[in-house]
């Protein structure tokens, strides 16, 4: 699978900023805010912004039905079997939840890499739970030392939150890639 590499935030910095009292071009902010996108992208493996036109190569399964790694499914725009063209309506049909069925009692081939899919997956707007997790990590990175669980000065001493958090973990796995024995 294709991943584009960006730079791109998955939350808004001004809400970002807003919560952290800084403005919303504050070189931290920005960047503890791409920090937390770019971890985000790879805990989940994919892009997570809308990617059109993506080609993925994949094993048959023997059945009916096999889901595509990303979703939502935007659009499939070929698909193609022992690299012979299939129609869509007539010997596939997709949802938006990844799932890529075989028509007329049709089965895919229980053989590797002998569909090649391309297809468009992703969010034009960045669901709020992923935009929430995103913002509570680059939060946490944003008041403490990486490394760092607990610093003393003077007479004060704080202890940095270390890890992710239940939001975050949540969204990890709703919006992860899916695979071939997630069918």
């Amino acid at each position: 699978m294709r991943v584009v590499a960006t730079d791109t935030p998955l939350a808004d910095p001004a809400e970002l900023a807003t919560w952290l009292r800084v403005p919303a071009d504050d070189p931290l902010l920005l960047a503890t805010l791409r920090s937390a996108s770019r971890r985000f992208r790879g805990a989940v493996r994919h892009e997570v912004n809308l990617v059109e036109g993506d080609e993925v190569v994949l094993d048959g399964n023997g059945r009916e039905s096999l889901l595509l790694p990303v979703w939502p499914t935007v659009a499939v725009t070929a698909v193609l079997l022992d690299d012979e063209e299939l129609v869509a309506g007539t010997d596939y049909s997709w949802s938006e939840a990844g799932i890529l069925r075989r028509l007329g009692c049709q089965v895919w081939p229980a053989r590797l890499r002998c569909l090649r899919v391309t297809y468009s997956h992703g969010w034009a707007e960045i669901p709020e739970d992923i935009s929430d997790a995103v913002i509570e990590q680059a939060r946490a990175a944003f008041r403490s030392d990486p490394g760092v669980k607990s610093k003393a000065v003077g007479g004060q001493s704080v202890t940095f939150e270390t890890g992710v958090t239940g939001a975050w973990s949540d969204a990890v796995r709703r919006h992860q890639v899916q695979t071939g024995s997630d069918a």
